[in-house]
Order: C-alpha cells, then sequence, then structure tokens
C-alpha cells in the first residue's frame, strides 16, 4: 500500500536539478524530460498527476491538470528542439493520455489500482485465452446468489436465438428478457453505489497508513468488480439476444 507519491530517482538532464516523482518537465528549468521506467513498466499513473493511489478522486481537477500538462508536452511545443526532446514530448504525451483515460474512469481507475496492489482483475482477452468466453462463463464463476436467475436467463436466451433462426417472434419473451435486463442495470447501478463506499474506506486507510485495514478492502473490490463485470456481460447477452 502507498500513501503518498515516492520520488523517483533522478535528475533533470539538462540542468542537473533532481526530479520529483515521474516530473514530465523538469521544475527547475521547464526542460522536458524522459519518461522513466519502474522496474520496466511503465510510470505510475497516479504519479504522473502527482496524486496519492486514492480512489474518490477530484475528476474536475484532474481534467484542469491534464489539458494543463497536455499544452506544456504537445509535440508543437518542441518543433524546434531536439530530436531527443521531440521524442521525450511524444512519449510523454502518451503517457500523460493513457493515465487520464484510465484515472477518469472510476471503474477503471479502480481495475488500475488493483493492479498495482498486486491484485489484476483478467481482462476479457485473457479470459478468452483460458477458455472463458466473453459474455459466457464457467458455472464456477457464477456469483452464487445468482445462480438461478442466470439459469433462466440462459434457457430465455437460447428459446430467442431459436425464435429468431425460424423467424418467429414471441412478445411474451421479449416482455421477460427486457424485465430481466432492467433487474441486471439495476444491480449494476447498486455494485456501482457499494464501490463507492469501498472508495471512502480505501482512502480512509491510505491517510491513516493502515495496511491491515486496506487488505480487506482490496479484496472486496476485487469482488465486487468481478461480479460487475459478470452483470454487465449479462447485460450485453440480452441485447444482443434483443437485438438491441
Amino acid at each position: 500500500m502507498q500513501n503518498a507519491t515516492t520520488s523517483v530517482s533522478g535528475v533533470c538532464w539538462s540542468c542537473g536539478q533532481t526530479l520529483e516523482g515521474s516530473a514530465a518537465l523538469c521544475a527547475a528549468c521547464g526542460k522536458v524530460q524522459p519518461v522513466i521506467s519502474e522496474g520496466g513498466e511503465q510510470p505510475d499513473y497516479f504519479r504522473v498527476f502527482g496524486l496519492p493511489r486514492k480512489l474518490a478522486l477530484d475528476t474536475a481537477a484532474l481534467e484542469r491538470s491534464f489539458y494543463r500538462l497536455s499544452r506544456k508536452l504537445h509535440p508543437d511545443v518542441y518543433a524546434r528542439a531536439s530530436a531527443e526532446e521531440q521524442q521525450w514530448s511524444l512519449d510523454q504525451t502518451s503517457l500523460l493520455n493513457d493515465a487520464y483515460r484510465t484515472l477518469k474512469n472510476p471503474v477503471a481507475r479502480t481495475e488500475y489500482l488493483l493492479k498495482l496492489e498486486g491484485k489484476p482483475i483478467a481482462s476479457e482477452e485473457q479470459q478468452a485465452q483460458s477458455g472463458v468466453q466473453p459474455g459466457a462463463t464457467k458455472e464456477a464463476r457464477v456469483p452464487a446468489d445468482m445462480l438461478e436467475e442466470v439459469f433462466e436467463l440462459n434457457m430465455q436466451l437460447e428459446e430467442m436465438r431459436m425464435n429468431r433462426k425460424m423467424g418467429e417472434d414471441d412478445p411474451a419473451l421479449r416482455g421477460d428478457l427486457e424485465k430481466a435486463r432492467a433487474q441486471f442495470e439495476a444491480q449494476l447501478a447498486a455494485v456501482d453505489e457499494d464501490l463507492k463506499t469501498l472508495w471512502q474506506q480505501w482512502d480512509a486507510a491510505i491517510d491513516a497508513d493502515a495496511s491491515a485495514t486496506a487488505e480487506p478492502v482490496k479484496d472486496k473490490m476485487f469482488s465486487l468488480l468481478d461480479r460487475r463485470r459478470y452483470i454487465r456481460n449479462l447485460v450485453r447477452d440480452v441485447n444482443d439476444a434483443l437485438g438491441a
């Protein structure tokens, strides 16, 4: 667990001043810096914006920081600079865009933090490679409290697919699927509210530097995100069956 932005060892290539964090620009001379990898990985996205690893972010402030840095790092600014500085500008701009795209989205932000904290959520591509097709999940992955409704949904989906193959339409079945979709969307909203509560708990643990408190919060966030992905895939399956 990390409770503050940590400096990455480095000095400005131009003036020799110590760089703080993953500084894209030297605070002393303003020169663009090369991207400093951390153990062969991209720099911490939170650190790119000078932020601690917290989840309840001020997205308006994040957006302002993004545009401020974007203007300073834009390749046009370095059109007359050395070839190295031009490349560093491109690299820093790419990193900044990736960091902003991830941190502005609350779910992506939570998934990213869990990855940093050693609890990565498998991507749908990784699931497919392991034999779990996106949108269709192995029985063991079905949340225990959803077994009955998922079983019923699968029967309805199969019936709808058969009807479509034969060019038939069953208004009652369509209504049942639309009702199921509404229920799953409500469950997604409930999961998102539960996640917001866990963000507050995580941030409080960060402020208190309480690792023992943070660990169970990570586990709960991991479980909720897995549940969220499962439900989202159910909604997608229903939409596909309805032709939505």
